[in-house]
């Protein structure tokens, strides 16, 4: 049983929200009172989610967001305060995986593009938050790294480095606001059953025994569960929390 928070009056963005961690977070979040903005690379979907939510009696619009893009995460930002007046919380979480690949042999290809959605797109949207943020005199801000962000693993040299990236930022941003009444931290998940995740295992085979191999828990994660550390991560319950990179792993990075 998750806590429950009262968000009422507060409006919450998150990116990537049309599936997975996003979807959930923004799920939570209305749940919980808030106004939430869902923004997607798929608008339509998240239109769908956002409709979805209305109709079971919480507030939320969709939009279509590239985060790559710093024109269009500032037009998301832009969305957001015109149609709610502010902005309290986000969660910036989309991001992509790309195939694995010996370090030598990495295309450059998919280097750019990682590092545009994960590291880019992540330090897009913060800088974009912030600016509304430093206005008010208040927010909280939760980057979507990784186990990735704390670990190395074979073959993931650039999505790892992204995530890794994720944190620094994270953490350079939250002592620089810390003080402006903004709270910035990120959370890192673990292997989460999320449809990113299953389109990776299912062109993978033999990577979910690697997987369970090293998760303690001995199972997937759940969306609802980095939902309930990001929801946690914008409470005031965690109000002396600052520049912190919370693992949600199931144990993988404690052994």
């Amino acid at each position: 049983m998750n806590p429950v928070y009262d968000f009422k009056g507060q409006v919450a963005l998150v990116t990537g929200a049309a599936k997975g961690m996003g979807l959930a977070a923004a799920r939570a979040f209305a749940a919980n009172g808030a106004s939430v903005v869902l923004a997607d690379i798929d608008g339509g979907l998240a239109a769908y989610e956002a409709q979805r939510i209305v109709s079971e009696g919480g507030t939320a619009i969709g939009t279509a967001c590239d985060v790559a893009d710093e024109v269009q995460v500032a037009g998301m930002i832009d969305l957001a305060v015109a149609r709610y007046g502010r902005l309290d919380m986000a969660f910036n979480n989309a991001g992509i995986q790309v195939p694995p690949s010996d370090a030598a042999d990495e295309p450059l290809e998919n280097f750019e593009r990682v590092t545009a959605v994960n590291q880019r797109g992540v330090w897009a949207c913060m800088k974009h938050e912030l600016r509304v943020m430093r206005a008010q005199g208040s927010g909280a801000i939760v980057n979507c790294s990784s186990l990735g962000g704390l670990v190395g693993l074979p073959q993931r040299a650039a999505y790892h480095g992204t995530k890794h990236a994720v944190i620094g930022m994270t953490r350079s941003a939250g002592v620089e606001y810390a003080s402006r009444g903004i709270r910035i931290n990120a959370v890192c998940p673990g292997t989460i059953d999320t449809p990113m995740v299953q389109d990776m295992l299912a062109g993978q085979p033999g990577a979910m025994a690697d997987i369970m191999r090293e998760q303690p828990i001995g199972r997937l994660g759940h969306s609802n569960e980095i939902a309930a550390a990001v929801l946690w991560l914008c409470s005031p319950a965690a109000s002396f929390v600052i520049g912190a990179a919370l693992p949600v792993d199931g144990g993988f990075t404690a052994h």
